[in-house]
């Protein structure tokens, strides 16, 4: 499929998404959020997919929300920010609900909507030359793109607050301190380690990679008790599954197992 706003490819188990608005630092406007829901549902539905990279082209990983596209549309700015937010919103939760482990690779800033997409990889890794700032009160609007969600997840409620309200920037180092990003490479290095991780990810039992997901997506919301029961139903369904049985198998006469996503 051809994409305007996006590349998109799928080789040896490896969807990679990439921004690809360069020329406006990869801002959201309603083609980019149409086309990455798109790509996400494409990514989700193909069985052979079994790692995303969601990346961006060039120096930054993107700028936020494309105000310049907002204000032509002035005269039906709501209508178009909510036509926006539901593709892109739609995206970042499929991205969010899939099995397949999400890798967000960073590069340059990170700001606005582009600092929310970064918070919903699985693992993050960011150059070490990366900055992470929220920016949205900065031009007057609050934020969105599951940041309120996952921010204060992430960081607790006080350091959410301040960033939120004060844009302040992180580096990489400080997000990672924070929590923000799973490990901080150099610059030169990004791509490869992206890569590497996602083909390690790729040969993995996927669906056990779902369930530790999808656990650790509603251990807030329940008791105790409520999550111990989803972890039995969990664990007994993959241990009947064909990487269930591999995995057993391999482990108990000391052999590397070959999991097959299945």
């Amino acid at each position: 499929m051809a994409y305007e706003t996006i590349l998109y490819s799928a080789v040896d188990g490896v969807a990679r998404i990439t921004l690809n608005r360069p020329e406006a630092g990869h801002a959201v406007n309603l083609a980019l959020a149409h086309e990455l829901l798109e790509a996400s549902i494409n990514a989700s539905e193909d069985p052979d997919v079994r790692a995303v990279i969601l990346d961006a082209s060039g120096s930054v990983f993107g700028f936020g929300g494309d105000l310049k596209y907002f204000e032509s549309q002035s005269d039906r700015i709501g209508a178009c920010l909510k036509e926006t937010t539901a593709y892109f919103h739609a995206a970042i939760s499929r991205l969010y609900r899939m099995n397949s482990p999400v890798i967000v690779s960073v590069q340059g800033m990170a700001a606005g909507a582009g600092f929310s997409t970064a918070l919903i990889g699985d693992i993050v890794l960011a150059a070490k030359s990366a900055q992470f700032k929220m920016a949205y009160t900065a031009a007057g609007l609050s934020p969105d793109g599951s940041s309120t969600y996952f921010l204060p997840r992430i960081v607790g409620m006080r350091r959410a607050q301040e960033l939120m309200l004060t844009n302040r920037p992180l580096s990489a180092e400080e997000a990672q301190d924070w929590g923000i990003v799973t490990r901080v490479i150099e610059d030169d290095d990004l791509a490869a380690e992206t890569n590497k991780l996602a083909a390690k990810f790729a040969s993995g039992p996927t669906r056990a990679y779902g369930g530790v997901k999808r656990l650790l997506a509603s251990s807030f919301q329940q008791s105790v008790e409520a999550q111990m029961e989803d972890e039995t139903r969990t664990i007994a369904e993959l241990a009947q599954t064909e990487d269930g049985r591999e995995g057993l198998d391999a482990f108990l006469n000391k052999r590397k197992p070959v999991f097959k996503g299945c």
